[in-house]
């Protein structure tokens, strides 16, 4: 009898025709969002490809099928996952970690150039034909201080460097990393946070980490400094930070991510001050399918083969 397994995605054309190919004897069933999936698509699948979040998974979804054990999850993060009642222990979930770390570096850049060189402002000015100088804040020299040190931050420090910028690491595991001038222990949050004219936050949503950016790592920051988060809204004091941005006692803040998920029309944070949302696509890119390819086809092989100690990127749970 074929394996039975899933593809839910935009790109699951793609992945179709591509693991079709390669694995003759699955019968793999394509659905292009969560929208077109019902318990009938699901009957008897014993494994899920798709992006990791609450867009595909959620209780009912895993209500669905009862004989998963294998979830290869299309995002580095899974605590949209993890953190279902209905996921059973012995569901292997493994991620495409190592592909985002050049678009989530040029995402976060675009967040640091965009708010120090006043860039929405210039383009509201241009909509309305205004010829008006506004202030500019060079990169060159500043502190970055990154808050989690994994493969993500190992592409974007260097491309910090490049930028003429000295660059600090937050991590509860000590060691050299390409890029990184300084690395500071867990311990010293607070301390490294003092020294930022960028707080970067790159770390995954845990219990450990939530609000791990709390009221007072915020309150040590610079006034001139400004708040990067590409992690989880979680991850950071929501209204400490809002307080913060109100007062003016940071600069600014770039935010990938926001504690609610898609972020409502009357969200206080569409009308906070000198702050830059985007809709979570940090982690986008056009070539992100091809990037992942090699990642599920490694795992597929192993699952197919009950090898789940040599898969790529396996989460704990």
């Amino acid at each position: 009898m074929p394996t039975p397994i899933a593809i839910i995605d935009a790109e699951a054309d793609f992945y179709h025709a591509k693991l079709c190919a390669a694995f003759p004897s699955v019968e793999f069933r394509k659905a292009a969002g969560r929208e077109f999936v019902t318990p009938a698509f699901l009957k008897d699948i014993e494994a899920i490809v798709a992006l990791g979040t609450h867009r595909v998974f959620d209780e009912e979804l895993l209500q669905w099928v009862p004989g998963l054990r294998w979830i290869q999850a299309l995002t580095t993060g899974t605590d949209a996952v993890t953190s279902l009642k209905s996921l059973k222990p012995q569901v292997v979930i493994t991620t495409n970690t190592g592909i985002h770390g050049p678009q989530m570096s040029e995402m976060t850049l675009m967040h640091m150039l965009n708010l120090t060189r006043m860039a929405t402002t210039m383009w509201d000015n241009q909509k309305q034909g205004k010829w008006v100088r506004v202030p500019q804040i060079r990169l060159c020299e500043k502190t970055v201080v990154i808050v989690g040190v994994g493969s993500i931050t190992e592409a974007l420090a260097p491309r910090c460097k490049a930028l003429g910028m000295k660059v600090h690491g937050v991590s509860s595991t000590m060691r050299e990393v390409p890029g990184i001038d300084r690395m500071h222990p867990r311990e010293e949050l607070q301390e490294a946070a003092a020294l930022a004219d960028f707080l970067v936050i790159m770390v995954p949503l845990t219990p450990e980490n939530t609000r791990l950016i709390s009221a007072g790592i915020i309150a040590a920051m610079k006034p001139s400094a400004y708040l990067i988060n590409m992690a989880r809204g979680a991850v950071v004091d929501e209204e400490a930070m809002i307080a913060a941005l109100r007062a003016g006692r940071i600069a600014g803040a770039g935010l990938d991510t926001a504690t609610k998920v898609p972020l409502p029309p009357d969200h206080p944070l569409w009308h906070v001050p000198n702050v830059l949302i985007s809709p979570q696509v940090g982690g986008g890119s056009e070539v992100n399918h091809q990037l992942s390819l090699p990642i599920i086809e490694k795992n597929m092989h192993c699952f197919l083969e009950g090898r789940f100690g040599d898969m790529m990127n396996r989460v704990a749970h």
